[in-house]
């Protein structure tokens, strides 16, 4: 088996790359270099030759403060027209199975009871929309050529190399600084990127995989006052936490703009991840605290 990975040089595809070249996979890395920007018009034929199975990460991630004028229009050319032609010159070339990186966004966001994947999807940004697109059209080309198509939807991905908000959650962490999350009441679910990689890696070959569309954790929920005390414990940082009321955090939200990224930090989105394991037989290698501890790990090691 020769597979094609797309975004193998980001944060999950090095992770990916280095996993399934261990267990004695051929990986055909597909690179910006190589194949040039991701849309419409890139020709695979190069990287597609020989390969019978596609995992295709590479896309345009959630941005916070997008200055696009129309970005869902950027959005679905990379994430909606990039991969469908992917997936189309993937399906003439003769591949077998396309394994696709959606989002839980697509599901939705904002609400307490977890996630499943018999939801109607509810995406709300760019971003989640263009995922979602993407996913019908990927169904599309399945019904029209026969090729398989595997979706996964993860939550928050951590782990090494890992960037955003969790990265500067470690830093401050790291750094004993007070932050004021200590009255924040949620549940939310993660994913461990060793979980992730193989979570893929068995949806790549099972054969009941086919066609299915699964959602992923690590199968425990914490809070955010919970996540940081066990990040701290595993650093052996004390955990200062603040009681600030989070209505106040609402209040500095709608007046500086940020409302949305407000309500992500105090709510809640939990995953019912039941159907991989039951219909995969699925468990995650890494419970949440072993992923928390290579996660600082990998960080204290950092260059």
């Amino acid at each position: 088996m020769k597979v094609l990975v797309t975004g193998a040089t980001g944060f999950v595809g090095r992770a990916l790359v280095a996993g399934l070249e261990a267990e004695g996979v051929a990986v055909e890395v597909a690179t910006r270099q190589r194949v040039g920007d991701i849309g419409v018009a890139t020709d695979w034929t190069a990287a597609l030759s020989g390969c019978s199975t596609v995992i295709h990460l590479a896309a345009r991630v959630h941005v916070m403060r997008d200055e696009a004028i129309d970005p869902l229009q950027v959005f679905r050319e990379v994430n909606v027209g990039g991969t469908l032609n992917l997936a189309r010159q993937a399906a003439q070339a003769g591949v077998r199975r396309f394994v696709f990186l959606s989002s839980i966004k697509v599901n939705g966001e904002g609400r307490d009871e977890p996630y499943r994947e018999s939801d109607l999807p509810s995406p709300l940004d760019a971003y989640a929309i263009s995922k979602w697109e993407a996913e019908q059209g990927l169904r599309q080309i399945e019904q029209e050529t026969g090729m398989e198509v595997v979706v996964l939807r993860p939550p928050l991905v951590y782990g090494q190399g890992v960037k955003a908000n969790f990265q500067r959650l470690l830093a401050a962490v790291d750094k004993g600084w007070p932050l004021p999350l200590g009255a924040v009441v949620n549940r939310r679910s993660l994913l461990y990127l060793g979980n992730l990689v193989d979570a893929i890696q068995l949806c790549l070959v099972h054969p009941a995989a086919a066609g299915r569309t699964y959602l992923l954790s690590d199968g425990e929920d914490v809070s955010t006052p919970e996540l940081i005390r066990r990040l701290a414990r595993v650093m052996e940082r004390p955990a200062r936490l603040l009681a600030v009321p989070p209505a106040w955090f609402e209040l500095g939200g709608r007046v500086l703009g940020r409302g949305a990224e407000v309500r992500r930090l105090l709510g809640s989105l939990r995953i019912d991840g039941s159907a991989i394991r039951e219909e995969l037989g699925w468990v995650p290698p890494y419970t949440l605290d072993q992923g928390l501890a290579e996660t600082v790990r990998a960080w204290g090691t950092r260059e």
